[in-house]
Parts: C-alpha cells; structure tokens; sequence
C-alpha cells in the first residue's frame, strides 16, 4: 500500500492504491482546509480549490491532474511559483508514495506573481 507523509503534521499514513487523498488525510485527522474553510468548502467537488496541496515528492505517483482542476487552479492563482506540484487534495488520487504538504502558504510577492 502507498504511504503518503504529510510534511506540517510531520506524520506518515498507509493508503489504498487509487484513494482520494482528500478523504484519506481527513480520515486520518490531518486537515488539508485553513481556518473557515474547513466548514466552507465545497466538499471535494473541486470547485473551491481550498484543499490545495503541494506535492513535494512523488508526483508521478499522483493521478493526472483534469480539466476542471487544471482551471481551477489557474483561475484562482494559488500556484503561481509552484505549477508542477500544486495539487486538488479533491481531485488528486494516490498511485504510489508521496510527500505533502497541507496548506501551502500563497506566494503573492514573488518573482512569477506578475509575470
């Protein structure tokens, strides 16, 4: 079984090959939303792009990335900086071991902010 390790909560857990990784981090008492959206989100539709996580290793472990999260993300500029690893915990299924980190913090002044 894969093993995902969570790089915030410094914790590691077994997972079905072909899990949700959103469901399987709640499971495990590891929370991918900040602050209110932990009540306001829009439940793993992957319409709100609140549960985003950055995948620091093992992105080819990872399902491939849709339609509707590719324009999600791209609408809501929370990966400027981090496009290759900036995942939908919602819409990201686990193939192999991963590392993640929950709750990236947004990168509003760098360098690939404006251009």
């Amino acid at each position: 079984m894969p093993v995902v390790r969570f790089v915030n909560e410094n914790r590691e857990i077994e997972v079905p090959e072909g899990a949700n990784l959103r469901l399987e981090a709640l499971k495990a008492g590891i929370q991918v939303y900040r602050l209110r959206h932990r009540w306001t989100n829009c439940r793993g539709k992957g319409l709100c792009a609140t549960c985003r996580v950055l995948i620091r290793k093992g992105m080819e472990n990872a399902s491939p990335m849709g339609q509707r999260e590719k324009m999600r993300l791209q609408s809501s500029m929370v990966y400027v900086g981090f496009e290759d690893q900036m995942r939908l915990s919602c819409m990201t299924k686990v193939l192999g071991d991963m590392e993640v980190e929950t709750r990236p913090p947004l990168n509003l002044y760098g360098e690939k902010f404006w251009g």
